[in-house]
């Protein structure tokens, strides 16, 4: 069965920090175009940062770059985000998506949420 699994989201006050995970099964991560996305409530899905299959080429949104790491451990079929600095309105569901040509497969989501 091909799944991206999302884990490590949770309540942190600001300036905290959190990792997120994004295990992939039924196929190879290395071969896709891994992303995460995030959505806050009324608000629309927005990209927060990528990470291509061939040379590991990372992008990030304004708003994360310079707090947020997008990496993966091909070994263990896992794409990480590593969230630091986070400020309240970092708030949100993150998603992983994984991208191939027609493919794309989402996980479920998991909550961040930021207050103190």
């Amino acid at each position: 069965q091909v799944q991206v699994v999302e884990s490590g989201g949770g309540s942190v006050q600001p300036g905290g920090s959190l990792r997120l995970s994004c295990a992939a099964s039924g196929f190879i991560l290395s071969s896709y175009f891994m992303s995460w996305y995030r959505q806050a409530p009324g608000k629309e899905r927005e990209l927060v940062a990528s990470i291509t299959s061939i040379g590991g080429i990372t992008n990030y949104a304004d708003s994360v770059k310079g707090r947020f790491r997008i990496s993966s451990d091909n070994a263990k079929n896992t794409v990480y985000l590593q969230m630091n600095s986070l400020k309240a309105q970092d708030t949100a569901v993150y998603y992983c998506n994984a991208h191939r040509g027609w493919e794309h497969y989402w996980g479920q989501g998991t909550q961040v949420i930021v207050s103190s």
